[in-house]
């Protein structure tokens, strides 16, 4: 069953990795199974202190869910051993109705690839030239179903030479004159005491019996018994040799289960393979891709968490098939193919909304979910302080902490207390909870970082604006903004480059060496960027 990645937005803030988390665990408890919440950012301290409060690891990063080598319906052959004989990988491509088959080594890394193709032209190859060289006697055995006549069988390992039936002629006329060679002979005595006269490599008894006379005659000669008649035994003979003698180890074009489609298809456009091999992380073999295998891949299942807007989603999401949106932000720019489930509610915490689904559903969280679900709204809802806080909010966030047993004032201090900024640098920190947006033609970037002490951060207010001139430059944007939220004071310090004018008339104030002081503003989605957008129009 094909995993359901769930997921918040880029840069994850608390409740962005809480509420995927809490949502898996709620559509596995409803028989799903296949669910798992993921992120696509670091952890940031807030987040890793309330995970670590209740015992719970960060859920899986991500980083892309463009379609893979991994998400196809390729083939699953068996794989062969180049010792294995050529008759053997014939036998297995007609069973399999398949023209190519993967050779490995011992420890399943890849050896070479065997086609259709590289038999026939063996074939071909063998009637003009007859000659076989270092023939293994157990693939010969193997093949033709023989038994070694001879006394002290194990002497032969292998046996080189022209492969020549002996015809019923005059001596004068035999079709072998010289010792390298291998005679295919029925029921003909004189012919197998010339071979053994003439000290031959090997004599092939096609349907016949030997006498103990010429038996003891072969001293230095192989004499094989089969039951197949002699035209049989020679196109079998052939196909005894060894797999890799013929089979394809230069020059292969291979694939991994992590390379992606578009790559794929790149390379297979520019190659004229039937199939090609796939390998894992340790290089073994795990299956064969076909040209047909890229028409009309699997794509990646997302459910998307806490975001709504392409550019705060996972790279690759317009290969990726979204089943479900659930939200508390504006509408954006997400596009599907086909009709889905989307909840968006104007509440101050996604989690809030999950939390409404377990009493739906009437299933409740574990104790130590329930912890890691008060922790999220009240991040979120800034201790309930922040304006898009709405009574669901906080009626939630009381319930959730009355099934785990804990404080809210007591989270809302472990959580608010995590970014000091002394141990981190200002581009980690500006990095935690930063967004990107596009707004009747300006293009901004807006940061926020919560705490209970903003006097800590801007006595970094340099380093701050020194990273943050750097991002305007180097993405081309018209402002960048920093907003350092201070639960105690109840306002937002407001650090910014590029646009002051915007500045001043968004928020009607006057600024002083790139930063302000925005009482009362604790939500960017709620407060900032409306502002802004009234601005441009």
């Amino acid at each position: 069953m094909d995993t359901v990645f769930i997921t918040g937005h880029r840069n994850p803030d608390t409740d962005s990795i809480i509420s995927a988390m809490a949502y898996a665990a709620l559509k596995n408890a409803l028989g799903g199974r296949q669910y798992k919440a993921a992120r696509l950012g670091q952890v940031s301290d807030e987040t890793q202190i309330v995970l670590d409060r209740f015992g719970f690891q960060p859920p899986q990063l991500i980083s892309d869910v463009r379609t893979q080598v991994r998400d196809l319906d390729y083939d699953t052959p068996p794989t062969l051993s180049p010792t294995a004989t050529i008759s053997r990988g014939w036998q297995m491509m007609q069973a399999d109705k398949i023209s190519a088959l993967p050779v490995a080594n011992e420890d399943g890394t890849l050896y070479g690839m065997l086609s259709a193709g590289d038999v026939a032209d063996y074939d071909m190859t063998s009637v003009r030239n007859p000659r076989i060289q270092n023939m293994p006697v157990y693939n010969m055995l193997s093949v033709l179903e023989g038994q070694i006549l001879n006394e002290g069988s194990e002497m032969w390992e292998e046996v080189s030479g022209e492969v020549t039936i002996a015809l019923p002629a005059g001596r004068e006329h035999l079709l072998f004159s010289s010792p390298d060679t291998i005679v295919v002979c029925g029921d003909q005595p004189d012919m197998i005491r010339r071979a053994l006269e003439l000290q031959v490599s090997c004599v092939l008894v096609c349907q016949a019996e030997v006498s103990q006379e010429l038996l003891e005659l072969a001293k230095s000669t192989c004499i094989i018994s089969t039951p197949y008649d002699p035209y049989r035994a020679v196109r079998l003979i052939h196909h005894a040799q060894p797999i890799s003698s013929i089979c394809k180890t230069e020059d292969m074009v291979c694939f991994h289960l992590d390379d992606y489609i578009d790559d794929v298809q790149d390379t297979v456009l520019e190659s004229r393979f039937r199939s090609y091999p796939i390998l894992d992380e340790n290089e073994r073999v795990v299956g064969t891709l076909s040209r047909f295998h890229l028409l009309r891949p699997r794509r990646k299942r997302v459910i998307l968490m806490d975001h709504n807007e392409r550019a705060q989603s996972v790279a690759g999401l317009e290969q990726a098939e979204i089943l479900e949106i659930v939200d508390h932000h504006r509408l954006a720019d997400i596009e599907t193919k086909n009709p889905i489930y989307v909840r968006n509610e104007p509440v101050g915490s996604t989690t809030t909304i999950v939390g409404g689904m377990y009493q739906e559903k009437g299933l409740m969280p574990t104790a130590k979910m329930a912890g890691l679900m008060a922790a999220a709204i009240v991040s979120d809802t800034v201790m309930f302080k922040s304006p898009t806080c709405t009574q669901r909010d906080i009626d939630m966030a009381n319930r959730m902490a009355r099934i785990a047993n804990v404080s809210l004032e007591e989270l809302g201090k472990a959580i608010f207390s995590a970014t000091s900024g002394e141990d981190k640098s200002v581009e980690a920190m500006l990095r935690t909870d930063y967004k990107e947006f596009h707004i009747a033609g300006h293009d901004l970037a807006v940061s926020q970082i919560t705490c209970m002490d903003s006097q800590r951060l801007l006595d970094r207010k340099e380093e701050f604006l020194t990273v943050m001139r750097a991002i305007r430059k180097d993405r081309h944007f018209n402002t960048v903004v920093l907003m350092i939220t201070d639960v105690l004071l109840e306002g937002t310090q407001l650090l910014f480059v590029g646009d002051e004018e915007t500045i001043r008339q968004a928020f009607n104030i006057k600024t002083e060496e790139n930063c302000a002081f925005l009482p009362h503003i604790m939500s960017r989605k709620k407060q900032v960027i409306p502002m802004l957008s009234a601005l441009w129009g």
